[in-house]
Formats: C-alpha cells, sequence, structure tokens
C-alpha cells in the first residue's frame, strides 16, 4: 500500500473543497464526496461528486500502472453505467 497523499480540490463560487487521501482513505473519502452531496447547505451536487469520484478512479489506476501494479484494485464499473435512465 501506498504512503503517498493525494490532493483533490474544487472551489465552487465562494465554497472552497480540499480533500486529502490516500489508499487507505480512498473508499472514506468516496462515502464523504455522496455525504457531502446529500447536504443541501452545501453548493456540492451529485455531479460534483460523480467528476471528482471519476478522478479518484482514474488516480487509482494511473498508480498502478506507474507502480507496475497493472490492477486496479476498486474495480468498478464506469460512471455511464451508474447514471442511466431506464
Amino acid at each position: 500500500m501506498s504512503q503517498d497523499i493525494n490532493v483533490l480540490a474544487m472551489a465552487k463560487g465562494e465554497e472552497r473543497y480540499l480533500f486529502l487521501f490516500n489508499d487507505a482513505t480512498r473508499a472514506e473519502l468516496l462515502r464523504t464526496l455522496g455525504r457531502f452531496a446529500s447536504d443541501p447547505e452545501l453548493s456540492f451536487t451529485w455531479h460534483d461528486a460523480a467528476v471528482l469520484s471519476q478522478k479518484i478512479r482514474t488516480s487509482v489506476k494511473s498508480s498502478s500502472v506507474e507502480t507496475g501494479g497493472g490492477v486496479n484494485r476498486l474495480q468498478s464499473p464506469p460512471l455511464s453505467d451508474l447514471f442511466t435512465s431506464e
């Protein structure tokens, strides 16, 4: 497991969102994005959560390739599969 700290930031209006995470806290961050999107007092939307979640998943794939791991540990479906209107 990597000890690297990843930084994810977003500015939206007057609000600033800054997330620090590593391999051990990645799943908790994904849950936090959902909690923030559910909070009506924040300007953070489900779209914001989806975009940032995708960035987190992309960083997993990138670091896996860079370190030679080759396997994406999250194995989640693409966001387009999660947000279809059936």
